[in-house]
């Protein structure tokens, strides 16, 4: 376990969000599992500090209004608050550099001192409720719990400015190269994801997610009454299906519906792709919003969200290990639960699943920033029972080619597009 400072900058807002949301995130990948994350952020030129947790499990999810910059986001838990405390209480052992040597990049603090300190200054300051840091301003913090010598203000601003930016090492060069398409057995973005899919999304844990391949088992109803002649004449069948489970959510269970996209090596010229996003996929994702939202007849929708729940369950006990582990999380949940009531438990949560908390993934070789927000305010629309709309998840994926290998130890590496 390392001891970090996770920095939210000027902004508050992030820095509530990491809290009530209990996540963090990271624009460099730098944390690990089982980490305790600091969160920090300036108020009046003060680094401040007033929450802390630890990191128990990746996640996709980014609250942040900027999420884009940030490569890894955790859910923490464990989560503690304090009054808010002056971080540049830290130069007493770190000297006048301290955010050079612990805050910048939420590199891992090594030196026992500052982590002796920090919690000393942390414990005396506890507090049982988290402190809305809007309403706090420079003079409400403590400065200096020990009476040590602390930089002033400016300084501080000083310090900050000045930090300079880790070096970048190259690991290698790479060439971008196109797909061929979607589902070719060598070069298809379908086949080499899901043969890579653990690998690629980090957020995505195997111990808490279960993958589910084979597409051709959910065939949704017809379509709906809802946009008609934009939802009709596409396919209802999605490419994969995957359960996530956590549980500090209200509903633990999440379905995501997967789909996989690809313009490749046939579709190169912008009119082919408009045509394509606007004509197939777009459609296509609706379809499944559709499927699952309250603008379908409830009749037609129940019979949907039964059939499939009673496929992914089959499909669960077909296999001893996916099996045990749906049992491991519904025990998590309800530790004294006999093993007669798991089957009927597990059902539930699906259904429950189905109705409350669901969400399309695209996974696609191109998109771009105003292409995914266009889709996720349309997916967004369709309303679940609860009112809440379909949440839209996108990533994309790019095949890289080897151009050289310069040191496998390094972690960034450039590629050219030709």
């Amino acid at each position: 376990m390392s001891i970090r400072i996770l920095h939210c900058g000027e902004s508050i807002e992030n820095y509530q969000l990491c809290v009530t949301n209990k996540v963090v995130g990271f624009t460099k990948r730098t944390a690990v599992l089982g980490d305790q994350i600091y969160l920090a952020v300036k108020i009046d030129g003060k680094s401040v500090c007033g929450a802390r947790g630890e990191i128990i499990e990746s996640t996709d999810k980014k609250p942040w209004e900027n999420s884009d910059v940030y490569v890894q986001s955790f859910s923490i838990g464990n989560i503690e608050f304090c009054e808010p405390f002056d971080l540049s209480s830290l130069a007493a052992v770190g000297g006048k550099h301290w955010s050079l040597k612990y805050v910048q990049s939420s590199k891992s603090i090594n030196d026992d001192e500052a982590i002796t300190l920090l919690n000393s200054l942390f414990m005396e300051n506890s507090s049982t409720v988290f402190i809305d840091f809007n309403e706090k301003k420079a003079d409400d913090i403590q400065s200096n719990s020990h009476n040590l010598e602390v930089l002033s203000n400016d300084e501080v601003e000083y310090i900050n400015k000045e930090l300079p930016e880790d070096r970048i090492n190259i690991m290698g060069t790479f060439l971008t190269v196109k797909f061929y398409n979607e589902t070719d057995p060598i070069r298809g973005l379908e086949t080499l994801v899901k043969e890579n899919f653990y690998n690629l999304f980090e957020e995505h844990p195997e111990p808490r997610t279960i993958l589910i391949s084979e597409n051709r088992m959910f065939v949704s109803a017809k379509a709906t009454n809802y946009n008609k002649d934009l939802v009709n004449g596409t396919s209802g069948i999605p490419d994969g299906i995957l359960i996530k489970f956590n549980k500090e959510e209200k509903n633990p269970i999440q379905i995501n519906l997967i789909e996989y996209e690809c313009y490749g090596e046939s579709k190169s010229k912008s009119v082919e792709k408009f045509e394509y996003l606007n004509g197939h996929i777009i459609p296509q994702l609706m379809r499944f919003a559709s499927t699952f939202s309250i603008v379908t007849d409830t009749k037609i929708r129940e019979e949907t969200v039964k059939k499939w729940t009673g496929k992914i369950i089959d499909y669960i006990f077909n296999d001893n290990d996916i099996s045990n582990k749906f049992t491991n999380w519904i025990k998590e949940l309800q530790p004294e639960i006999s093993e007669r009531r798991i089957s009927l438990e597990m059902h539930n949560l699906i259904l429950d699943a189905f109705r409350e908390n669901l969400r399309i993934i695209l996974i696609i070789d191109e998109l771009t920033t105003e292409q995914r927000d266009t889709i996720k305010n349309i997916i967004h629309s369709f309303k679940l029972n609860n009112g809440k709309g379909i949440e839209f998840l996108s990533y994309v994926v790019k095949l890289e080619q080897k151009i050289n290998l310069v040191n496998a130890d390094y972690e960034y590496a450039l590629a050219v597009q030709k």
